[in-house]
């Protein structure tokens, strides 16, 4: 496949495009800022562009496959990321090319609960508030488009770095634990299910969540 990556040098990002290009895929990684260039594999093709601008949506989507987002607001500006999401799916809707996105767990209900989300339970840190409701908000437009093809995959509630098994669980709108209730995936795990998600599509128009086997 042709896949676009937008924030494909971040932390989960990085290991995307790492993973697509594992599997042979062309691979068009977007930075903002060419001094993070050199962050980008050799074997990717680099281009610059913001997800914020609706042109460089149409234009580095067009003729690709797939489009990935896996941009990550700076603190203190969390709300930048619905409106980002909401130039994506207005950008694809054009060109017809579908939409992963890498969101958020807030929204996850914590089994057990009655019912609570992540980010509704009184043990959620007040330094993930901010960007939590901006997930929340994500989802939010992600699920009210009917034209563009989305997908929306919540990690479990630690996505941390780790060694890639290819092993994971697969659930819907609750968030996945294990036996002693610790809820996480390595974020090379993560990238194997986000690329299995985009070369055997399950999951059109609807979040699904992942968490390690």
């Amino acid at each position: 496949m042709r896949i676009t990556v937008f924030g494909a040098t971040g932390d989960v990002g990085s290991r995307i495009v790492a993973e697509a290009l594992d599997r042979g895929h062309e691979v068009t990684a977007v930075v903002r800022d060419l001094a993070r260039a050199r962050a980008v594999p050799a074997a990717a093709t680099l281009r610059t562009g913001d997800a914020a601008n609706l042109d460089d949506v149409v234009s580095l989507s067009a003729g690709q496959d797939l489009v990935i987002t896996a941009t990550r607001p700076a603190p203190g500006h969390e709300q930048e990321l619905p409106a980002i999401t909401s130039v994506l799916l207005s950008g694809l809707a054009r060109t017809g090319v579908r939409l992963l996105v890498v969101g958020g767990a807030a929204t996850l209900v914590v089994p057990g609960a009655d019912p609570l989300t992540l980010h509704e339970s009184p043990e959620f840190p007040d330094e993930l508030r901010a960007i939590a409701q901006a997930c929340a908000d994500q989802l939010a437009i992600c699920r009210a488009e009917t034209t563009a093809d989305w997908t929306y995959l919540s990690p479990p509630a630690e996505l941390v770095p780790g060694q890639r098994t290819g092993n994971y669980r697969v659930g819907a709108d609750e968030l996945l634990t294990r036996a002693d209730g610790v809820s996480t995936i390595s974020m090379e795990d993560f990238a194997v299910a986000l690329l299995d998600e985009a070369e055997r599509p399950v999951h059109r128009r609807t979040r699904f969540t992942v968490a390690g086997a």
